[in-house]
């Protein structure tokens, strides 16, 4: 059985297939000693596979794991400016890993990680259908008609976002505690969206990603979620 590189790549868990791609054309990829120039190159995985000259990490099976993103930490593996990164704050023992999408710097919460750059690709896409869900604090004065307009979508700044569900849990005096839900998940869009309509985001949460949820979790730890379960909630999805 066969599959094009890039995918074999992802699999491996060293990055998402669409850097998979890049690698290969920044030549970075051989296999058999040839420089592979093509993603839709076609591998059974008994070649040999190169990245740099290293031999890519054996494939193992897909596994997945829910960690509670602490705020302030930058959802990358290396930063330019510096700043704490979540894969270097992770506890010991986890294998190599990427994100399933990511948490902006001040945000907070369920962050899905993966050792199947194939999953996380697929987990991302806004065809899935699949919701997440945010506790938001808001600080400024709430318009509950312009807040029961989200569902319809909106646009901010030319960028359109799709229907956003957000209902207020408590207020008071300024502040107040919105539970908001969407599909799509674009950059910043919860805060970008909020700031339109005069509300200023306090503090960002993330409580869900599809049937995933953050539970119990307290900020910097990471639970697995067994074999089973992820067989339940991707087998008839993906191909794991």
């Amino acid at each position: 059985m066969t599959e094009r590189i890039a995918k074999y790549i992802a699999r491996s868990g060293i990055c998402s297939r669409r850097e998979a791609e890049v690698l290969i054309a920044q030549k970075r990829i051989t296999v058999n000693g040839e420089i592979v120039t093509s993603p839709a190159l076609n591998v059974t995985g008994d070649e040999k596979i190169l990245f740099d000259g290293e031999k890519l990490p054996q494939t193992d099976k897909t596994r997945l794991w829910l960690y509670y993103k602490p705020e302030g930490l930058v959802t990358s593996h290396k930063d330019p400016q510096g700043r704490p990164t979540v894969f270097a704050s992770l506890p010991s023992g986890l294998p190599r890993v990427i994100s399933v999408g990511r948490l902006d710097l001040n945000s907070e919460g369920l962050l899905l990680l993966t050792n199947n750059g194939e999953l996380s690709r697929k987990l991302e896409l806004p065809s899935n259908g699949w919701s997440r869900r945010y506790k938001v604090r808001v600080h400024g004065r709430i318009n509950t008609e312009a807040l029961s307009r989200l569902q319809e979508g909106i646009t901010v700044d030319g960028i359109n976002y799709g229907p956003i569900k957000a209902e207020i849990e408590t207020i008071k005096g300024s502040n107040a505690w919105l539970m908001v839900t969407l599909s799509e998940g674009k950059n910043r869009e919860i805060r970008k969206v909020m700031k339109h309509l005069g509300l200023e985001v306090a503090r960002l949460i993330r409580l869900s990603y599809g049937p995933f949820q953050l539970g119990a979790l307290k900020p910097g730890e990471v639970k697995e979620v067994p074999q089973k379960v992820l067989k339940e909630q991707l087998g008839s999805k993906f191909e794991l």
